[in-house]
C-alpha cells in the first residue's frame, strides 16, 4: 500500500519574521565584531539546522530503528552522506583548500579507553535524552520543551568531562590517531576508495538485516508538492544527506575544521564555572590550543556560532511548516533527559566528539576513531532499548506498520 503524506499546517508567519530579525541582528553583530568567517558560519549553521529539521535527519532514531526492528533506511542515508563527504573532503584535505587561507585539518583522534567508554556512554545517552548532539539542537529549535532540559544537562556533562579530560586521555591507555589516508600509505585517493567500499558494505548489511527481519518502513512526514517543498515540505533523506555533506565541506573550507557541536557546550559550561569562581583554565581540556577559546568571547568561537545557526535554522524550518509548538513535560521524560544529557555531554568529551564531530566528521576525515565511535554508539543503543521503557519512552516493534 502506498504511503500517504500528512498535510502541512499553515506557515507561522510571525515566528518566521521574528527568527529572520534575530538572524539578521546576529549576522550584523558578527560582521562588526568578529572575523568575516563567523558570519559565513552562521549562515552555514542556519542551513544545517534547516536541513536537519526538514528531513528529520536523525542519528539517534537511525540507530534505534536499526537496533530494534532492523530498519536501515536512515543508516543507508548516513552512508550516502559519508560517501559524498569523503569525496569532497579528500581533495580539500590533500591540497589544503580553504576560503581564508588558514589551512585545513580533519578530525583524526586517538583510539583508547576514553573513546570506547565515551562513545558507548553517548550511545546510551542519546537514546534516553531523545536526540544526539545535532538532534538536540534542532529539536530545541523545533520547540520540543524537554530537549531544553537535555541541552542544559548536555552542557553540564560536557563541562564535567572537560574537567576530567586529562585522566581519561593521558592517564589511561591509548594508541596514536590512525588516518586511513596518512597512517596507512594509501594516500587520500586510496583512503577514499576503501571508504566507499566500507560504506557500500554497511549499506548492503542493512538491506540483508532489513529483509531478514521484515522491518517496518519509516513513517511519512508532513510535506507538500512542487517548489514549495524546498521551503515547507519534508525532504527525502537522500537529499538531506547530500546537503549535509556539502555543508560540512563548506564548513571545513571556512574554518579549517569540519562541523562540530559539543566543544561549544564545554566552553559555555566552563565559562559559567569560571563566573562562579572555579578555575577551568587548569583543566586538561583547556590546555594548549583550546586555552584561547576560554578567554575570548563565545561569539569568537566558530562552533558556538554554528550551534546558534542550527537552532535558528531549525526554528525557521519548523515555523515554515507550521509545526513549531512547545511540548508537555512529565517526570519520566524529564528524568530521562537529565540522565541522557549528562551521559552525552560526558561521553562526547571522552570520545573526542559526538555523532557530528566523531562519527560524521571523523569518518569524513578518514579517521579510524570515527568507525569505532559508530560501533560503540550502536552498542550503547542496544543497551538503551531496555532502559527506554522505564522512562515511558517508546521502542519500535517488529509488528508496527511504520517505525
Amino acid at each position: 500500500m502506498a504511503t500517504q503524506h500528512k498535510e502541512l499546517n499553515a506557515p507561522q508567519t510571525p515566528l518566521i519574521i521574528g527568527a529572520l530579525i534575530v538572524g539578521f541582528v546576529l549576522l550584523i553583530y558578527l560582521m562588526v565584531t568578529q572575523d568575516i568567517s563567523q558570519s559565513l558560519l552562521l549562515v552555514i549553521g542556519l542551513l544545517l539546522g534547516y536541513t536537519l529539521f526538514h528531513a528529520r535527519f536523525g542519528f539517534t532514531s537511525a540507530f534505534r530503528r536499526f537496533a530494534s526492528v532492523g530498519n536501515g533506511q536512515a543508516l543507508r542515508a548516513h552512508m550516502l552522506m559519508l560517501a559524498v563527504a569523503v569525496t569532497l573532503f579528500a581533495p580539500i584535505l590533500a591540497f589544503g583548500v580553504s576560503f581564508f587561507g588558514t589551512g585545513v585539518s580533519g578530525y583524526v583522534s586517538p583510539i583508547g579507553i576514553s573513546l570506547l567508554v565515551g562513545a558507548f556512554m553517548f550511545g546510551v545517552g542519546m537514546q534516553l535524552g531523545g536526540g544526539c548532539a545535532s538532534g538536540t539542537l534542532y529539536a530545541v529549535g523545533g520547540g520540543r520543551t524537554v530537549m531544553l532540559i537535555t541541552l542544559l544537562f548536555f552542557i553540564v556533562g560536557a563541562t564535567i568531562g572537560a574537567a576530567h579530560f586529562s585522566f581519561w586521555t593521558q592517564d589511561l591507555p591509548s594508541f596514536e590517531p590512525v588516518s586511513l589516508a596518512t597512517s596507512t600509505g594509501l594516500g587520500y585517493g586510496g583512503a577514499w576508495f576503501v571508504s566507499i567500499l566500507l560504506f557500500g558494505l554497511i549499506a548492503w548489511i542493512t538491506l540483508v538485516v532489513e529483509r531478514k527481519r521484515k522491518a517496518p518502513k519509516m513513517a511519512a512526514l508532513p510535506t507538500t508538492a512542487g517548489w514549495k517543498r524546498i521551503f515547507r515540505g519534508s525532504w527525502p533523506l537522500f537529499a538531506a544527506a547530500i546537503a549535509l555533506a556539502v555543508l560540512n565541506a563548506l564548513t571545513l573550507m571556512t574554518r579549517g575544521a569540519p562541523w562540530g557541536i559539543t566543544s561549544a557546550f564545554a566552553l559555555w559550561g566552563s565559562k559559567v564555572a569560571q563566573f562562579f569562581g572555579m578555575d577551568p583554565a587548569s583543566w586538561g581540556f583547556w590546555q594548549g590550543a583550546n586555552a584561547q577559546a576560554l578567554e575570548a568571547s563565545i561569539f569568537a568561537d566558530s562552533t558556538t556560532v554554528l550551534n546558534f545557526g542550527v537552532i535558528l535554522g531549525a526554528f525557521l524550518a519548523s515555523a515554515a511548516g507550521g509545526l513549531f509548538k512547545f511540548t508537555r513535560l512529565n517526570v519520566k521524560n524529564v528524568l530521562a533527559s537529565i540522565i541522557g544529557g549528562l551521559l552525552m555531554g560526558y561521553g562526547a568529551r571522552l570520545a573526542f566528539g559526538c555523532n557530528i564531530g566523531a562519527y560524521f566528521g571523523g569518518i569524513s576525515s578518514f579517521s579510524l576513531h570515527g568507525y569505532i565511535w559508530g560501533i560503540l554508539a550502536l552498542a550503547g543503543t542496544f543497551v538503551a532499548l531496555y532502559l527506554r521503557p522505564m522512562f515511558g519512552l517508546s521502542v519500535p516493534k517488529p509488528k508496527d506498520s511504520f517505525c
